[in-house]
């Protein structure tokens, strides 16, 4: 058996040891389903991806992609920090472009260079699916607020670039400040539904330059706040576009995450409506945090 290599990368970060922290796996071909399963939960980040093996397969790494408690078909910060790590580690070759073959289907992650240096990462997701409509009375409920710290002038909607969110649009970063998960009516919440986390937002941010602040609950997943959501952060772009939020078509956004937490993100997003498609791309930054090898 090969060496275990396996990195440590924090993504969504505007400095190191910020963002959405991940472990990335090489050789994951060597791992059974049950090890992969346990790495993931050892490491005990939201997520743990294995790229499977260094060669191109149709084009792309194939990956895959663990909670500590089960395999996901996508997630966004493990898509733009194993596409780093492919860049760094693996790839050997000037690119502009690299596809990571997941069980949603093929992702391409590009590259924003700045004089040469790597600035940004940019995944393009799934057009997104809009699903079931919920009322701001059977929801407010789940997070502690009330009806009036609910913006009624837009849904509160299912939607779906991979893995389905519940997107809650609020009035206030008050509003956003006081969300709190009622375990009990949560779960009541997400039982019947495809949606099992919650992203809500508002206009209003810690930072001048940032134009949305985000909190994500997972508990479904066992990850009761993410301090940085590419897949929830996707869900929303196409939202923010189907519904004109900023009474455009298209847009490129500023989203701020984890403040709340202490552990303060960014991300980037993109999208543009093309017809009766939405296509959506979310980027942020990825550094280097350590590299180890795993003992036999």
């Amino acid at each position: 058996m090969k060496d275990q290599v396996f990195y440590i990368v924090d993504v969504f970060a505007e400095n190191r040891f910020a963002g959405n922290q991940l472990a990335v796996f090489r050789n994951g071909k060597d791992y059974s389903d049950v090890e992969m399963q346990k790495l993931a939960l050892e490491m005990n980040y939201s997520e743990t991806t294995f790229i499977l093996s260094d060669k191109k397969k149709k084009g792309g790494y194939d990956v895959r992609i663990f909670t500590p408690a089960k395999e996901v078909p996508f997630a966004g910060h493990p898509t733009l920090g194993t596409a780093y790590i492919i860049l760094r580690e693996i790839a050997g070759e000037d690119i502009d472009t690299i596809t990571l073959n997941l069980q949603v289907g093929q992702i391409p992650v590009s590259l924003d260079l700045n004089n040469g240096e790597l600035e940004l990462l940019w995944m393009k997701q799934v057009s997104p699916k809009f699903g079931r409509v919920f009322s701001a009375s059977e929801t407010a409920g789940s997070l502690g607020l009330d009806l009036n710290d609910i913006d009624k002038k837009y849904p509160i909607q299912e939607v779906s670039t991979g893995i389905p969110f519940l997107i809650i649009p609020l009035q206030s970063l008050e509003a956003v400040k006081k969300a709190k998960v009622d375990k009990e009516r949560f779960f009541s919440l997400v039982r019947d539904a495809d949606a099992k986390a919650l992203l809500i937002f508002c206009p209003h941010t810690y930072r001048d330059e940032n134009d949305l602040n985000v909190r994500v609950f997972a508990d479904y997943y066992d990850v009761p706040e993410d301090p940085a959501t590419g897949s929830a952060n996707g869900c929303l772009a196409g939202y923010l576009v189907k519904y004109r939020y900023f009474n455009h078509n298209k847009i490129r956004v500023r989203v701020e995450q984890g403040y709340e937490i202490k552990r303060p993100s960014l991300l980037f997003l993109k999208a543009e409506k093309k017809r009766e498609k939405i296509d959506v791309f979310v980027g942020g930054k990825v550094f280097m945090v350590a590299k180890g090898t795993l003992c036999k």
